[in-house]
């Protein structure tokens, strides 16, 4: 009797260590497409043990020169599409009853079928806190109300991550610059209403996309989106008191081919942020001080014959890249991003043009923009704890992620081994 005994508790042991071992950690995979919430009401950011160790993700597409993130609003949850935009400070969508919205791919959201939406209630008119009017430098706009809402995303534990009251911006007149088919805008910059100042301490600020130049790639939170490994190159974010919710980057230098142009010596040099990094924003701009030197040295290396656009970009008539030199962007902190030529460089017609532009600006407007394509095919984490922004070179349309199947595959293979050894020890120790 006390063999059997003694041989059970030695079994019951192995099995225990067995499943821990064999556990998959939280970070270790993404999941499928879109998860549907649970509606229990335990769901809670601070509270929920589970959703504490779960990292919250989203798929994210590419759509006519932008990148829409999914996310879902509202309580039965509503899958929206909207500009994934680092320049933003609020969540927006456009809401019904609409004044004047402009042609989205999915259903205008409805907030009178949401029983968790809550709109802002305060006691003047047009209050800040409660109305909003937005107006971005293409001239788009939105104008709404503030409210409460529940915003759900997919996470690595299998279950949603849910962020009850979360507070979005519901627009009743809104506008697009561009042909994008999304809903609104995810805001994502330092501002207290962006989604990952919401999304509070357990997820410590910090974010990563990788952009894909066609199709769908990933938007992580938390843990999950630190960005490291071989080919990681970090360099200092920083913020301004006139546009505090704007990542600020530090370019010292652009080197196109051998030929380094340094900021130094221009109006445009700084020591503490000259460059705003934005996924909302398509193309790459410098001041004029200094965007004349980079074109020059462009011009001085292609030998191919210029085509002239009423705008003033760079064009050369060629079917080919291999014409133009490799630029490579001169971060602080030693952080050198050697670009594709498809981050820099795009087909227009018989001609292929330089993508790194000189807009007439304000005399003391010496500031850059680093927009979305010149970031195609690297993953880009963004840490407020670290103040830092990361960059790795990565195939961003090819998922690195074990599929769901292949992990419910794994773990029922695990059991079975287990079950059978099981029975066998069983049919040794009874007689």
């Amino acid at each position: 009797m006390m063999s059997m005994v003694l041989s059970l508790q030695i079994l019951t042991a192995f099995l225990f260590i067995t499943a821990t071992e064999s556990s998959p950690p939280p970070t270790g995979f993404t999941m499928d497409l879109i998860q549907r919430r649970s509606n229990s009401s335990s769901f809670r950011r601070s509270t929920n043990a589970d959703q504490l160790r779960a990292y919250p993700y989203a798929d994210v597409v590419f759509d006519h020169y932008q990148y829409l993130m999914k996310l879902q609003i509202g309580t039965p949850p509503v899958e929206i599409e909207s500009i994934l935009d680092t320049g933003s400070e609020v969540l927006w969508t456009q809401c019904l009853p609409c004044l004047n919205c402009y042609k989205q791919s999915g259903p205008i959201f409805d907030p009178s079928k949401s029983s968790t939406y809550k709109e802002k209630q305060c006691k003047t008119p047009n209050d800040p806190s409660c109305d909003y009017e937005l107006i971005y430098a293409d001239q788009s706009y939105t104008k709404g109300s503030f409210a409460y809402e529940t915003v759900t995303l997919k996470s690595t534990s299998g279950q949603s991550y849910v962020m009850p009251e979360t507070v979005i911006g519901c627009s009743h007149n809104s506008s697009s610059g561009s042909d994008t088919s999304g809903s609104g805008i995810v805001g994502l910059s330092w501002h207290p209403t962006s989604l990952i100042s919401q999304m509070g301490k357990s997820m410590r600020g910090t974010f990563s996309y990788c952009l894909s130049p066609g199709g769908t790639s990933k938007i992580n939170f938390g843990s999950n989106a630190i960005v490291s490994g071989n080919g990681t190159v970090s360099t200092p974010m920083f913020q301004k008191k006139k546009q505090p919710g704007f990542y600020y980057l530090n370019l010292d230098a652009v080197s196109v081919g051998e030929t380094r142009v340094e900021t130094t010596g221009t109006p445009f040099h700084a020591v503490d942020g000259n460059t705003v990094i934005d996924s909302g924003t398509v193309l790459t701009y410098l001041p004029p001080s200094y965007c004349s030197l980079v074109r020059e040295a462009v011009e001085n290396f292609v030998t191919a014959e210029r085509v002239t656009y009423a705008d003033g970009t760079l064009c050369y008539k060629t079917n080919t890249m291999d014409v133009f030199p490799v630029i490579t962007m001169h971060f602080s902190g030693g952080a050198d991003l050697v670009m594709d030529k498809h981050n820099t460089y795009m087909a227009n017609g018989k001609a292929i043009c330089l993508m790194i532009l000189c807009p007439q600006m304000k005399p003391d407007a010496e500031e850059a923009l680093f927009g979305n394509r010149a970031q195609n095919n690297f993953l880009v984490g963004y840490d407020h704890s670290s103040l830092q922004i990361s960059f790795k070179p990565t195939d961003c349309g090819v998922t690195q992620d074990i599929p769901r199947d292949s992990i419910s595959a794994a773990l029922v293979l695990q059991f079975n081994i287990k079950f059978v050894l099981f029975i066998f020890v069983l049919y040794l120790i009874i007689p």
